[in-house]
């Protein structure tokens, strides 16, 4: 089986019995418990949180054990999360298994396998990157509907101890990868690695990473309930996940790519018009709908930049580092942000979320508009052909 299918399934499998596991169990599980649904919905909200702060350790990690030997830890700890989180009783004891959780999914998802593929591949990873996102996107569509069947005839902690051993069928598809071995320098070489980033594209890089996050957490938070607000059917929400696919088939088709910064560009502007299309709009099925899609399929892209752009911006071997480091905000944001949004609709309605998102749509696009202005693309070293061949 290639590389990119293994690794791609493997995606798959961690985004959606962990990362997506709420969507599937957490209304279950505050109407057996009697918890809250705040305190339930706070404990993937807890896991952001550590998400951030073991983030810019990870990218060391990655670079002195390797990207399979890393993966392979997050997955077994995901496992172990989920198993402790089927047998907990208390708040504590569920808040401790999110916190596992958390330190698994940073060294076991998207990110952990960029920096894995940019290793094997070099600067030929973007379209790798691409394809995993393409079987990676697939994840609510499988592991939802799989949730709720198993919520529905066994409850939500089976169904959860069962997510946790599907999780070591991406264990086993991360095993049989390729040693990506950790990465050994010169003195001099180390010496270069440790250097700061270049500052200007560093600190537009991580905000626009961290918009990102903020727009993705808040709206997949609030978006099927203002639907219902709205009289809309809930299942346009649907589209969102149809939209990424699309959006992500159609970059990966492309004979040739483009220039990330350009396509940075790209997504940047047109966030900022989705925006406008949803609130002149949201009042009709078929317009929100076209929204939801459109704003799906430029979120997808916004992974594959959130892979890509480090290529061109910073040297190659500080491609693990600077993940680690510039994505802490985007973690912590994201944790944050569906209470912000809670905040705004609360105080000025239901058409806050789309006001406050094209605000950030906004400052987005001004953001990878002096990207693009300011940073000439990185050239990163090839990886030899013996590597890539292996696809």
């Amino acid at each position: 089986m290639p590389i990119v299918i293994r690794l791609g399934l493997a995606q798959l499998i961690t985004w959606g019995a962990n990362f997506y596991l709420p969507g599937a169990f957490a209304w279950r599980i505050a109407r057996d418990t009697g918890w809250a649904q705040t305190w339930v919905f706070a404990g993937p909200s807890l896991a952001m949180l550590v998400m951030a702060v073991v983030s810019p350790m990870s990218g060391r990690w990655l670079d002195r054990m390797g990207g399979r030997r890393v993966m392979c830890l997050g997955t077994l700890i995901c496992t172990v999360g989920c198993v402790m989180m089927a047998a907990s009783t208390t708040l504590v004891q569920y808040y401790t298994a999110w916190c596992q959780l958390g330190v698994g999914m940073r060294l076991s998802l998207y990110d952990a396998a960029f920096a894995t593929l940019a290793a094997l591949y070099g600067a030929a990873a973007r379209r790798p990157m691409t394809q995993i996102t393409l079987i990676g996107g697939l994840a609510t569509t499988v592991f939802w509907p799989l949730g709720n069947w198993l919520g529905e005839r066994w409850g939500w902690r089976t169904g959860v101890f069962v997510f946790g051993a599907i999780g070591l069928l991406a264990w086993a598809l991360l095993r049989s990868l390729p040693p990506t071995p950790p990465r050994v320098t010169t003195r001099g070489e180390a010496r270069r690695s440790r250097a700061p980033l270049p500052v200007a594209p560093a600190l537009l890089y991580g905000a626009v990473m961290a918009l990102v996050s903020i727009l993705s957490s808040g709206l997949a938070a609030h978006l099927p309930s203002l639907l219902g607000m709205r009289g809309l059917p809930v299942g346009l929400a649907a589209l969102w996940g149809l939209g990424q696919v699309c959006a992500r088939g159609l970059e990966w088709l492309q004979p040739r790519q483009a220039s990330a910064l350009r396509l940075n560009v790209v997504v940047g502007c047109g966030l900022p018009v989705c925006f406008v299309l949803g609130l002149a709009g949201m009042s009709y099925a078929l317009s929100a709908g076209v929204f939801i899609f459109c704003y799906g399929a430029l979120n997808g892209l916004a992974t594959l930049l959130r892979a890509s752009l480090p290529l061109e911006l910073f040297a190659h071997d500080a491609y693990a580092r600077a993940l680690g480091t510039l994505l802490s905000p985007a973690f912590a944001l994201s944790a944050v942000s569906p209470w912000g949004y809670a905040l705004a609709r609360e105080h000025w309605g239901e058409t806050a979320i789309l006001w406050v998102s094209l605000v950030i749509g906004l400052l987005i696009a001004a953001a990878a508009l002096s990207l693009h202005r300011l940073t000439p693309p990185a050239l990163a070293p090839q990886t030899p052909e013996g590597i890539r061949s292996t696809s």
